[in-house]
């Protein structure tokens, strides 16, 4: 599990179809590489990688078929040329972002970045080959005021409309010089990991199921009482 607070940039090498060299950059925080291990998850631009092998600079890890058809380590020549880098949230430590997952739901599109006085304000869409994943995976939870991780950064939706196909948020001068968002050109392509909480809620009150009796209770069953009962107060 991530927080979405992205602590160095590096680059990707393959090594393989399926392995990839991660190099944190020479002037990157030094206290992820100090603390790695074997078999520790580091996300590299929201994906959750294992450590195979340490490097002086960096590591090597295995990306499953899964992981390169969603996201885009499988698509390298339409990612930003650096990669958000976060190592794994230990118990006890500051969440600041929200939970990330390091599960990416699928490949988003910016489409424009406004410079305004305080921020940036980015906006994404589906790409055109990932439409359907979009729809079909990502879209339900983007919501206005809600959590999303682009590139393992975690944001809040500023706006979206109402079917959720695109979404805009805004990014303050810190993250945007810390992260690669700051390297993104229009039609560059993102990950992109909806807010786990959402689904969860989906799976909880039984939406999307053939079925409305596989909920755990009938919605009209749904009330602060229940909710607070269940933990969601």
């Amino acid at each position: 599990m991530f927080t979405g607070l992205i602590q160095a940039l590096g680059t990707i090498q393959p090594r393989g179809e399926d392995r990839f060299q991660v190099s944190c950059l020479p002037d990157a925080n030094t206290a992820l590489l100090a603390d790695l291990a074997i078999g520790d998850s580091v996300a590299v631009d929201g994906v959750c990688l294992t450590v195979e092998q340490i490097l002086s600079q960096g590591f090597i890890a295995t990306a499953s078929p899964e992981t390169l058809h969603r996201t885009t380590l499988g698509q390298r020549q339409y990612a930003s040329a650096y990669l958000n880098l976060e190592a794994a949230l230990r118990v006890g430590s500051k969440l600041g972002g929200h939970f990330v997952m390091g599960h990416v739901d699928g490949i988003g599109c910016l489409e424009s970045v406004v410079s305004t006085e305080r921020a940036w304000e980015m906006y994404f869409t589906a790409t055109r080959s990932h439409l359907s994943q979009w729809q079909s995976q990502i879209a339900p939870y983007i919501v206005p005021k809600g959590s999303i991780a682009v590139n393992g950064v975690s944001l809040t939706v500023a706006d979206c409309d109402r079917q959720g196909s695109w979404f805009k948020v805004a990014v303050i001068p810190h993250t945007y010089e810390q992260t690669n968002l700051r390297y993104l050109q229009a039609d560059s392509w993102v990950n992109l990991e909806a807010d786990i909480l959402g689904k969860y809620v989906e799976k909880f009150l039984g939406y999307g199921t053939p079925d409305p009796k596989t909920a755990i209770a009938p919605l009209d069953e749904i009330t602060p009482d229940f909710l607070a009962e269940h933990g969601y107060f």
